[in-house]
């Protein structure tokens, strides 16, 4: 069973990498889009989405909840 502390350590695992990430926005609508994740902090973490030259940040239990949805892209080193 994934806890908040071993999904932190993994999303700083990634750190630097390019992610893509799925969210829910209401009814029937999902946005997914792709992104570089920034900075990890001890509640969230950042994104940078390249399509909307914008950051985004989510929390840890986003992805405990599957709110949020990362999937690492392969070849993903910049």
């Amino acid at each position: 069973m994934a806890t908040i502390t071993s999904i932190r350590e993994q999303v700083a695992l990634y750190k630097g990498l390019k992610v893509r990430y799925r969210t829910a926005k209401g009814r029937r609508k999902v946005e997914e889009r792709q992104g570089v994740i920034l900075e990890t902090y001890p509640n969230l973490f950042t994104l940078y989405v390249e399509s909307q030259e914008s950051k985004v940040s989510f929390s840890y239990a986003e992805l405990l909840t599957r709110e949020v949805e990362l999937e690492l892209l392969s070849g993903s080193r910049n």
